[in-house]
């Protein structure tokens, strides 16, 4: 490598994170500066204040986020003028710089461009037969603030001949499929492939799906197009924000680095677990629990439950009210609930409206009665006597027999408890059906109940007694503040300076302010710019029940392989999964180059799935590593010391690399035992095992992960054991960027060849 060459990319680097620093200081600085300025003022003059301190504080987030790789790329231009090509033949090529975020110098002169403008489409989508105006695209590979290795691509063959003592390396795509994982997605936006970035730079209407095969890029493509919308469509996109939903936490752990390392930070990951606030399901249930739950008869399941808690009363009721016994007849009871019916509100907020028009009634008829036996009732009267009646007990009974409030945990919770009741409700299900829902009461909700509890709120509506009692006691506060606020005037002898109001703002406690993630992840019923939805094909209708509910805009980024769908509930085909959210509107791009798995297992992982008829989606893989796939078949007593040995053998080839260990749940607890015996501190279990060298995953857990190495432990099991396990051990065989082992004591699979 020409070391001129390399120190002059340094030296330019070198630049732009002094660049980068200056810009960083100076907004501390006016973010200090907005800080110690006065507090007080009008309310305008805070909320400004605050304004500004917001911009400050996003700004220099965004530039701590920004660090590692800050530029990975340059472009040799052509020169643009015929004026320009025919004077001195030493002059200096155009050149532009790409990296992670835009950096222009005091003079406002472009010193970086930030990869998602348009300018920046030739470091992508440049080829020799089409060059897009480039000349030449140069890879600059960094360790920390240092370039350590830069790769030249050449379009202009020219350039052979004159510049060839400056021209470097391998492409910079081999280059970052070769090096070894980290336990995060690595760095990848200085690596997009044209068919990549021509996805990532499509256009934001409607649902675009983005089908390959294992390796194909997908997951980048999907991050790297949530940061380009986010930048492209900013007005649109800041306020509502960016939904990323990935199939497991463990997934979502491993790609919550990179939107900020691209210069965005208001992005909500979730996996399917965490889609209802406050929720965070780690398990999922049984493969035809799973399966039941998913499908829409659930839906209507909830509908008729939320129906059934509305009980019209057929007969005059009895009711004490301080005092006075009154017979409400049921005709005012049911005139209320036809009034609740008809505002087309959900069950808890209509139930407000059949409360307030029953407590009328019943005022009312009280009201009649008490003059009947003599006494004078007039109008300010009336506001006592309803709060007689809210008050009483029998009234409080029959109002809730009518119209039972809910929330929807309890009525997800009496559905699986209570059996006498799902039976009314599912007169057409199976007794075997309706088993496969019985539970009790506090077990622990799990991934498939995520959407169902999201399918009661959207029904039921927010419970109004927790809003009403928060509203009280807020009023309760202030009122207290202003109290002391007087006293406190009084006592410093300040009066007429200010007035207690104003010093009662002060008194209460500042509110942290939420960015637009922090606000969607708390708030059910925000609805996002964009959705993202990687593994999608894993998904079932009702969890697109729920997605399509955030997004009413139907603007989707799906990205999957319908040949790795291993879920119980998952779809067979892209038209079957969208047809009832979506219907029509939405377009297929496929990716067709599997870039990160050798080619060695790709030819065994598909042998597999064409022996168990999973259909798989072709791709062509264009890398060969050295090692073939380590086949070991071994007795039980012996399976955890071959695993553990199976790793002491990749440690003697690579001892950096990662090395995740996938295994079916029942095998999870005695390998980890087994490792923890000779790997002692180094192995761990699920989203936490990616922090470690050593992760035990299962095969959902691993789905969008990559790793240097793999061992797939009985892959039989896996095929027994989980719903469309054969797809399982698809996905999982196809996790390595490097090598690939299989343990085995109880027989191998169709399509896994015998050890040598």
């Amino acid at each position: 490598m020409s070391s001129s060459e390399l120190e002059r990319e340094r030296d330019y680097v070198h630049g732009l994170y002094r660049r980068l620093d200056a810009l960083r200081d100076a907004a501390q600085e006016q973010l200090e500066s907005v800080r110690r300025s006065a507090p007080g003022g009008t309310h305008q003059n805070r909320s400004e204040r605050d304004a500004f301190a917001r911009i400050y504080e996003d700004r220099i987030g965004q530039l701590r986020e920004i660090d590692e790789r800050l530029a990975f790329g340059r472009l040799e231009l052509e020169i643009e003028t015929e004026t320009d090509a025919e004077s001195d033949s030493a002059i200096e090529r155009p050149v532009r710089y790409i990296g992670r975020i835009g950096l222009r110098d005091e003079d406002q002169r472009s010193l970086l461009l930030d990869w998602r403008v348009p300018q920046a489409r030739a470091f992508y989508q440049a080829t020799a037969a089409t060059p897009l105006g480039a000349r030449a695209r140069r890879h600059l590979q960094s360790k920390g603030r240092d370039i350590v290795r830069i790769d030249d691509e050449i379009f202009d063959s020219q350039l052979l001949e004159t510049d060839a003592a400056s021209l470097q390396g391998e492409a910079a795509l081999m280059a970052s499929l070769t090096a070894e994982r980290t336990g995060r997605m690595g760095d990848i936006v200085a690596t997009i492939q044209a068919e990549q970035d021509a996805i990532i730079r499509s256009e934001l209407r409607g649902a675009l799906v983005v089908q390959g095969g294992p390796g194909t890029g997908k997951t980048a493509v999907a991050l790297h197009r949530a940061a380009f919308l986010l930048y492209s469509h900013r007005e649109r996109l800041s306020a509502s924000g960016v939904l990323i939903v990935g199939p497991s936490r463990a997934f979502v752990r491993y790609i919550e680095a990179v939107l900020p390392s691209l210069g965005e930070t208001g992005v909500v990951l979730a996996s399917l677990g965490q889609l209802y606030p406050g929720a965070d399901a780690r398990h999922d249930d049984d493969a035809a629990v799973a399966q039941l739950k998913g499908s829409l008869e659930m839906a209507a399941l909830i509908k008729r439950a939320v129906r059934s808690r509305r009980v019209v009363p057929t007969e005059t009721q009895r009711m004490e009210i301080n005092g006075e016994i009154l017979d409400v007849p049921a005709e005012l009871l049911r005139s209320a609930m036809q009034k609740a019916w008809d505002s087309h509100k959900p069950h808890n907020l209509a139930r407000v409206i059949f409360n307030k028009a029953a407590i009328a009634g019943i005022s009312r008829l009280l009201a009649d009665q008490l003059r009947a036996h003599g006494n004078t009732i007039d109008d300010a009267d009336q506001k006592w006597l309803r709060e007689d009646i809210r008050t009483a007990h029998d009234v409080k009974v029959a109002l809730n027999t009518a119209w039972m409030p809910l929330t929807p945990q309890k009525l997800i919770n009496d559905l699986y408890a209570r059996p006498g009741w799902l039976k009314s409700l599912t007169h057409h299900w199976t007794p075997e059906q309706r088993e496969l829902l019985r539970r009790e009461r506090d077990a622990a909700f799990t991934i498939s109940d995520v959407a169902l509890l999201d399918e009661a709120a959207e029904l039921l509506g927010e419970v109004d007694v927790a809003h009403t009692a928060a509203e009280h006691e807020r009023k309760q506060q202030r009122k207290r503040d202003v109290e002391n606020a007087t006293a406190a005037i009084r006592n410093m002898g300040v009066d007429g300076m200010i007035d207690a109001e104003t010093l009662a703002e002060g008194f209460e406690a500042s509110v942290e302010r939420s960015t637009t993630a922090e606000l969607a992840s708390a708030d059910r019923s925000w609805t996002y710019g964009h959705i993202v939805v990687d593994e999608a094909q894993e998904l079932s209708p009702m969890q697109w029940k729920l997605l399509a509910r955030r997004n009413p805009l139907k603007s989707f980024t799906i990205v999957g392989d319908i040949a790795q769908a291993s879920a119980a509930a998952a779809t067979s085909s892209w038209g079957a999964a969208l047809s009832a959210d979506v219907g029509e509107h939405w377009r297929l791009e496929e990716l067709t180059v599997n870039y990160r798995t050798p080619s060695q297992i790709v030819a065994v992982a598909e042998a597999v799935a064409v022996a168990h008829n999973v259909s798989i989606t072709p791709s062509r893989a264009v890398r060969h590593s050295e090692w073939p796939v380590a086949v070991t078949v071994t007795t039980p007593e012996q399976r955890g010391a071959r695993v553990s040995a199976a790793v002491t053998a990749d440690r003697a080839i690579s001892s950096d690399g990662t090395i995740a260990v996938i295994v079916s749940d029942s095998l999870t607890a005695s390998i980890v035992d087994a490792l923890q015996q000779s790997f002692a501190g180094e192995v761990g279990e699920g989203a936490a095992g990616l922090n470690k060298s050593i992760a035990v995953l299962t095969p959902r857990e691993s789905k969008g992960l990559e790793f240097d190495s793999v061992i797939v432990v009985e892959p039989q099991r896996i095929v027994e054991e989980i719903s469309r396990g054969a797809a399982a051990l698809y996905v999982a065989m196809t996790r390595p960027t490097q090598r690939l082992a299989i343990v085995a004591a109880e027989g191998l699979p169709e399509g896994i060849p015998e050890p040598s």
